[in-house]
């Protein structure tokens, strides 16, 4: 199986229903169908042959999900890229990727221009959206190409299940950025487990809301084509356009990163927008808060599920679905298993291991790191032998995520290695202070992260930004964390921000932060 079916398969089903809600535009999926294959046509054309990659910077729209099968369709590779990223950085990997084409929104004009000098490997230019910008010499306008091209379907080549669908790149936080390589068989074998995970049907609505470049959304482009669903398209985070869109559109279920959760529900008047068509919410990318939980299920009154997933899987790794024989506990216990990482995503085999490679006791208490394989975990980095090697061995995939794991087969993430605080000798989970910070009523983010000290080795830091209209002050803080947690593990100072840094996929960046502590 691979990608081009997906679209064959609800095409044949479901032609006439509406597939695409993008802004003021509606396509029913044989609309959508014809502009998938016109794009198709037309990079077919240009001399994009199967191997070869296709680049797209753009934020979120009923574009990008063109791309996502127009590419397919002819055995190419998309590249989705950060738009957050500065052109140098987006040069090193347009070349490092060998991308050919570049699909970008006029939006980014700057970065367009600039590219333009610098990514010698480029042959042609797409520019998306209106011509309110100033022209960019030497490009291509996204709809005149597609008027010019059949739309009828290409001929398809031969796909294997291993080859490359997707390359997306790692945010390169402990060097060099890493094509994460994706085959045909990752993508369907990933759409397939979620259908079955989140009983999705022809009757969801799906909103992108997390960026299409990154996979806490990506995913739901294959799963919800495949059912027949719905995909309604936020183009930016703007919560009050979220919530009403929701409202709006009947959304049904989606998947969003923490920080936009948190802040959906801090958003004045959230209670005011009906939600009566959501049936599940889930939170994925990131780590997040039991007392954020808390609030999402009081706000969206509908299912909650956490999920844990990783670029090199597809990404979901675990959900936090209750098996069967907890689905009657009392609601604070139900609550206790939902706030979890969760337990293994269907397909994947989970362990939780030692550093001798023996699984840690299953008692919620001993830590170890999260090793996965199955038919969705990622064959390696692209051009990156070397690299590879030192996450896949023996055909398990080393995740650097510390977690527990409990008799039920639950895990829960208690930090990223690199991550950890080594205190005076003890080990300090930045997880575990986090989420005591999110209980402070006026705390609305919280990171944590180690900075030097010269007796201790290391100490805990928290930097927080308050609710609007609150106040705490630093001992405040520490003397709320002191009374939960053992002292050790409480902040030695607290730093209050604005607004923490994030990035381009939403999440708290605490590399940013160690970065300016530690300067």
């Amino acid at each position: 199986m691979n990608i081009t079916y997906i679209l064959e398969k609800a095409l044949s089903l479901y032609e006439d229903k509406e597939a695409v809600v993008c802004g003021d535009r509606r396509f029913t999926y044989s609309r959508f169908a014809e502009r998938v294959y016109r794009l198709a046509n037309f990079l077919n054309r240009m001399g994009i042959n199967k191997g070869d990659c296709v680049a797209i910077l753009h934020h979120n729209s009923h574009e990008f999900l063109e791309c996502y099968f127009a590419v397919a369709q002819i055995g190419a590779i998309l590249n989705p890229l950060n738009f957050r990223l500065s052109p140098r950085e987006l040069a090193f990997i347009l070349e490092d990727s060998g991308a050919r084409i570049l699909i970008a929104s006029r939006r980014f004009g700057p970065n367009v221009s600039s590219l333009m000098g610098i990514a010698s490997n480029l042959d042609r230019f797409i520019l998306t959206g209106k011509r309110d910008n100033p022209p960019i010499p030497d490009s291509l306008d996204y709809e005149e190409i597609l008027d010019k091209e059949q739309k009828t379907p290409p001929a398809v080549p031969e796909i294997s299940d291993d080859d490359v669908a997707h390359l997306y790149y790692t945010s390169g936080t402990t060097g060099r950025p890493k094509g994460v390589m994706l085959s045909h068989k990752n993508v369907c074998s990933h759409a397939l487990a979620a259908i079955a995970e989140l009983h999705l049907t022809d009757r969801d609505n799906w909103i992108h809301v997390a960026p299409l470049f990154h996979l806490a959304d990506a995913w739901a482009t294959f799963a919800i084509t495949l059912v027949g669903g719905k995909h309604v398209v936020a183009t930016d985070f703007d919560p009050p356009l979220v919530l009403s869109a929701i409202q709006d559109e009947k959304v049904t279920i989606t998947n969003m990163i923490p920080t936009m959760l948190n802040m959906l529900v801090n958003t004045p008047d959230v209670d005011t927008y009906d939600f009566s068509s959501l049936r599940a919410l889930l939170s994925g990318g990131a780590s997040i808060a039991p007392e954020v939980v808390r609030s999402i299920m009081e706000t969206f009154r509908c299912d909650y599920i956490q999920t844990y997933g990783m670029t090199e899987t597809s990404p979901y790794l675990t959900v936090s679905i209750l098996k069967d024989n907890l689905v009657d506990l009392p609601p604070d216990r139900q609550f206790f298993y939902k706030a979890k990482t969760g337990r293994p995503f269907l397909g994947v085999l989970l362990k939780v291991v030692r550093e001798d490679g023996t699984e840690v006791t299953s008692d919620d208490k001993e830590v170890g790191e999260i090793v996965v394989k199955g038919d969705i975990v990622t064959k390696g980095y692209w051009k990156q032998p070397e690299e590879t090697a030192k996450v896949l061995k023996d055909g398990w995939l080393f995740t650097g995520d510390m977690a527990v794991v409990d008799q039920e087969g639950y895990v829960n993430i208690v930090d990223r290695k690199k991550d950890m605080i080594i205190t005076g000798g003890e080990n300090v989970y930045s997880v575990e202070v986090e989420n005591v910070l999110y209980t402070h009523p006026s705390v609305l983010e919280a990171a944590v992260i180690g900075v030097p000290h010269p007796k201790w080795g290391e100490a805990v830091k928290a930097v927080v930004v308050l609710k609007p209209g609150h106040q705490a002050s630093e001992e405040e803080i520490i003397q709320h964390c002191k009374e939960q947690i053992a002292h050790y593990k409480a902040p030695k100072s607290v730093d209050f921000l604005s607004e923490l840094p994030k990035t381009g996929s939403a999440k708290i960046y605490k590399k940013g932060l160690r970065e300016r502590y530690l300067q």
